[in-house]
């Protein structure tokens, strides 16, 4: 009879039991559903603001893409295609590079304390982007790379002449495809870029002054008037692109003249056959940079660190070498 007086105490405790087990399964049938719901709500939104891009109407498409901003935020999981739907979307509402780049560099100018638009005229004004291509590139600068998983900004080829940023959000356009892009007079100051492939880029007269550009791709591109003081260019590739040994080994390298590198750090950069003609480059870190067969003609090495530098074949007349360390002696 002492079995029969054990079931009858172990009773409640296994009703209990098949209780706990009975709610546990309800909860996880309702937090199933409760996520089969949630993945429909944000396919419908997802659709709905898709279809909002294609719309004729300014006001229609920002929605869509604030819309996709906030799917962004709210799913880890659906983060890269939306990266990759505005990136697309801006990259063909920007127009092509290959026909911007057949219109003059226009540079306004300004006379103190006038605003560009009152300059002596119109024409003086540089383009930038639509609000819409500036709204998708802006939502793509602001969100979390951490999400990306691999997913690649895509925005090569691109017309992005005066693009600039008015948020103080930092700018997180890591590994970003700027390949032949069109980014002269933009502004990209204090932006993440490292690793950002900009091959045969235009950035003339840009302005990426304490910009990350470390492990960049600038290989090839025009960076004439550019402006990088304080930027961080550690190992980036600043040489030629290719050398065309068919047509008797003609180079294709970076155009640095008259640019602006003060304070910057280019360690380890790639730097040979680069044209440094009237660059500034006071104050910058040059340690263990390749600088073989560059043109420093004429530019300003007050005070920049060249220790460890590879200098053979660099030309150096007119350079201002006051401070300046590791430079060959003067012949």
């Amino acid at each position: 009879m002492q079995w029969v007086g054990l079931i009858a105490v172990s009773l409640p405790g296994l009703a209990a039991l098949g209780a706990l087990l009975f709610t546990w399964m309800q909860v996880g049938q309702a937090s199933k559903e409760l996520h089969v719901s949630e993945r429909g709500q944000i396919t419908s939104r997802f659709n709905a603001a898709v279809g909002n891009l294609g719309s004729q109407s300014l006001d229609i498409r920002l929605g869509g893409i604030y819309a996709l901003q906030r799917i962004m935020q709210d799913s880890a999981r659906d983060h890269p295609t939306v990266v990759s739907v505005l990136a697309a979307f801006a990259q063909r509402h920007a127009g092509s590079s290959a026909d911007s780049l057949k219109e003059p560099l226009v540079i306004p100018t300004v006379q103190p304390g006038v605003p560009p638009a009152d300059s002596r005229n119109d024409t003086e004004v540089p383009p930038t982007p639509e609000p819409d291509v500036r709204a998708a590139i802006a939502t793509l600068a602001h969100r979390r790379p951490d999400r990306d998983r691999g997913t690649v900004i895509d925005l090569s080829t691109t017309d992005l002449r005066g693009l600039r940023f008015t948020e103080r959000a930092p700018i997180k356009l890591p590994g970003v495809d700027l390949t032949e892009a069109d980014l002269r007079l933009a502004s990209l100051i204090g932006a993440d870029l490292h690793e950002a492939s900009m091959y045969k880029a235009n950035l003339e007269y840009a302005d990426l002054d304490r910009a990350n550009l470390r492990g960049a791709d600038l290989s090839d591109a025009s960076l004439t008037g550019t402006s990088l003081d304080g930027a961080d260019l550690r190992r980036a590739n600043m040489g030629c692109g290719y050398t065309d040994v068919e047509t008797g080994g003609l180079y294709y390298c970076v155009n640095l003249q008259d640019s602006w590198l003060q304070g910057a750090d280019l360690r380890n950069a790639e730097m040979s056959d680069a044209d440094l003609r009237n660059a500034t480059l006071s104050g910058a870190d040059l340690r263990g940079a390749d600088l073989s067969r560059s043109n420093l003609s004429n530019a300003d090495l007050t005070n920049a660190d060249f220790r460890g530098a590879k200098l053979p074949d660099a030309k150096l007349k007119g350079a201002k070498r006051i401070g300046a360390r590791g430079l060959p002696q003067e012949g």
